[in-house]
């Protein structure tokens, strides 16, 4: 995958996450909660978090000193 295929998916996988932490936000202000919907989607927030570092690491070269 070049470049740009990286960080189209950065960018999709950015909001993704965003999108996430909002409806974490809006189910967390509700007066009855469901902690297990919450969890699941802070594990799928934390796994989206994982694949973007994985694909910026990607894009930034090793700098060999």
């Amino acid at each position: 995958m070049n470049d740009d295929g990286y960080q189209h998916q950065l960018a999709v996988l950015r909001m993704e996450h965003r999108d996430l932490d909002h409806a974490i936000e809006i189910l967390q202000a509700q007066p009855v909660v469901d902690q297990l919907q919450i969890a699941r989607m802070k594990k799928k927030k934390l796994i989206l978090k994982d694949h973007i570092r994985r694909l910026e690491d990607q894009l930034i070269p090793d700098i060999i000193a």
